[in-house]
């Protein structure tokens, strides 16, 4: 169940492991072919964010996945199969939940159990369960190892433009739909709700002028932006009551989604039936019979047209 404050409104609680990977082994985590192992949900935006990052810079080879059941019982937590399209059991450590493999890291752990979660096969340790922390180190400390090295969503001449958009983006959207979806006053929703929609409106006038966020080009402010709005329609609209306007009443958002959408590997990472499980059958304090929607169909190959914001 979700942590909410006394007015109702839902609290993201912080991530708890916090290191991170250099290529020159100075954080004492050292790049490595092998070395490395994500834990991740299809179903998850926030998991979803690295398995772009390794699609991106071809990093596949390099760090292996593992992907839990897409239904997350409360009393459970993620656990993993084989016995679901996509799912895989843990072959690195055995385990038959990720809770165990959290208590292998830190015995004594009774936090939040979350994905992704990025392992240390060497000190068999969690390096890291903060995603926005996990792709800036797969966007730079692997390329001795990727397949596009030269590909930087993180340039450093466009990094304040990307963490500010970062910060609109994660209040005004990535977190804004659990705070709408989970809010337990109808105050908290309505604050919620306001904010969401008033960021989508700017995201649309913005994206109106330039292809990308930040440069007028791919960066990790899209890929954080993107994970949100792929799932927007299948899931956030109906089960987290953001219903205002849909992504596919924004012409421009949901064009650039689509553009984004049939970028390199991208289309790969993106899993209608795990979203689309997830969060109906497993959210039961929401949707009680755990009923899963038809629709809508939503076409994300259609022509986006948006080559000409490039020029």
């Amino acid at each position: 169940m979700p942590l909410n404050n006394p007015k109702g409104e839902f609290v993201r609680p912080e991530t708890a492991f916090r290191n991170r990977i250099t290529a020159d082994g100075s954080s004492g985590f050292k790049a490595a072919i092998g070395r490395y192992h994500l834990y991740v949900s299809l179903a998850c935006p926030w998991a979803h964010r690295t398995l772009l990052l390794l699609g991106l810079k071809g990093l596949n080879q390099a760090i292996s996945h593992t992907v839990v059941d897409w239904l997350l019982v409360p009393a459970e937590g993620w656990k993993f199969t084989d016995s679901k399209p996509k799912c895989t059991l843990d072959t690195v450590n055995n385990c038959q939940s990720l809770r165990e493999i959290y208590n292998k890291a830190s015995p004594d752990y009774s936090g939040r159990v979350s994905v992704p979660v990025l392992w240390d096969k060497e000190r068999q340790t969690i390096v890291n369960n903060e995603s926005a922390e996990i792709i800036e180190m797969l966007n730079s400390e692997f390329n001795e190892f990727a397949k596009h090295p030269k590909l930087d969503l993180y340039p450093s001449h466009l990094r304040e433009q990307i963490d500010a958009t970062n910060d609109f983006v994660y209040t005004g959207v990535n977190n804004a739909v659990y705070r709408c979806g989970f809010a337990s006053s109808q105050d908290a929703y309505d604050v919620a709700v306001v904010k969401l929609f008033e960021t989508l409106d700017e995201l649309e006038t913005r994206l109106s002028k330039t292809r990308y966020l930040v440069g007028n080009q791919l960066t990790l402010a899209d890929v954080r932006l993107f994970t949100t709005l792929v799932r927007f329609d299948w899931v956030y609209v109906g089960i987290f009551k953001c219903d205002v306007r849909r992504l596919t009443d924004y012409p421009n958002l949901w064009a650039y989604c689509r553009d984004l959408f049939q970028t390199s590997s991208i289309a790969e990472t993106v899993d209608k039936d795990h979203i689309r499980n997830h969060y109906w059958q497993s959210l039961k304090q929401l949707n009680p019979n755990g009923i899963v929607p038809r629709g809508p169909n939503l076409d994300f190959l259609q022509p986006h047209g948006r080559e000409k914001l490039s020029k």
